[in-house]
């Protein structure tokens, strides 16, 4: 079997059949896609100490959730759904090094100074423990309100910013222009003192 032999919603149906070869033939077939993605997010991932192996391999589960996941009566092609799903899975996979390495090395998460009125929520004080335990519920409380009120692009431009990415690389990493990455932390901004009430 070649995959330019078949489409993938064919793939798709054969996958659902139990098909082991259409399963290999779609992975291989997305194989320089996911390739693709993970280098261009390697150079963020690398300071965490993340390998291009394991953002390839991240990028292959954001497929295999694509192709569990699509609804073929959709308005939508699969290709461009299952790139959005090996982007996000790739994107948190930095994210979460991202985050693994701060909490080793001990440092503030801070959204900036724009945001400093929320800052208390991302405070780190290891000197503490009970201070260290009240600020990580802070935290999942924070990203809970973040999660029902921000877009998919807020979330993950929120997620990137509290991680201590800088604007050109969120512009870079979600493809956008700095202002768009702006205008969408002014937004964000007002949306989380809004629901905190700060």
């Amino acid at each position: 079997m070649d995959y330019r032999d078949y489409n993938d919603y064919e793939l798709l149906d054969y996958i659902k059949e139990n098909n082991e070869d259409a399963n290999n033939i779609i992975y291989k077939k997305y194989e320089p896609l996911i390739y693709k993605i993970a280098k261009k997010m390697y150079k963020y991932g690398k300071k965490s100490g993340l390998e291009l192996n394991d953002l390839i391999q991240e990028g292959m589960l954001g497929l295999s959730k694509a192709i569990d996941s699509f609804d073929s009566n959709a308005d939508a092609l699969f290709y461009t759904y299952a790139k959005l799903c090996i982007e996000r899975k790739i994107i948190s996979a930095v994210i979460a090094a991202s985050r693994n390495r701060q909490k080793a090395l001990n440092e503030a998460i801070s959204i900036d100074s724009t945001f400093s009125d929320l800052e208390y929520a991302f405070k780190n004080d290891t000197s503490n423990p009970e201070k260290i335990l009240l600020n990580e519920e802070k935290k999942q409380e924070m990203m809970k309100i973040a999660k029902t009120v921000l877009t998919d692009f807020e979330l993950q431009v929120f997620e990137l910013k509290i991680s201590e990415f800088s604007y050109k690389e969120i512009a870079e990493i979600l493809e956008k222009e700095p202002k768009a990455i702006d205008n969408a932390l002014q937004r964000i901004k007002n949306k989380l003192k809004k629901e905190v009430g700060v």
